[in-house]
């Protein structure tokens, strides 16, 4: 699927009936680049707390990690460090000395300010 296939699959405002999924870079990118290209600058981002908007706070950093959902059928998971980082942190390794699931992905992981 291409970019502007992913993008037009994950806008409600193209597929009302379509079931909401996780959104991939490639589909943020598209988004910045066609949907999002006339918003001003200083427009906002907010990141909501969970799916029925329960509480809104502004973006205020990220990081590259990997996640795995808790459970196959739950979007609800825990991000882990990528392979470099265990590699140059004794701390890290000692965390996660129980392993990683195999089923962690990379991630861009964002979080809210609040």
């Amino acid at each position: 699927m291409t970019e502007q296939q992913q993008a037009t699959a994950a806008n409600p405002d193209t597929h009302d009936d379509a079931p909401e999924r996780p959104l991939t870079l490639a589909v943020l990118r598209q988004l910045v680049r066609s949907d999002w290209r006339g918003l001003p600058g200083t427009t906002l981002v907010v990141l909501a707390r969970d799916a029925e908007g329960n509480g809104y706070s502004p973006f205020a950093t990220y990081d590259h990690s990997r996640y795995a959902p808790i459970d196959d059928d739950d979007y609800v998971g825990d991000v882990y460090p990528l392979p470099e980082e265990l590699k140059k942190s004794r701390e890290l390794r000692e965390l996660y000395s129980d392993g990683i699931p195999e089923s962690a992905v990379p991630a861009l992981v964002l979080y809210p300010l609040g």
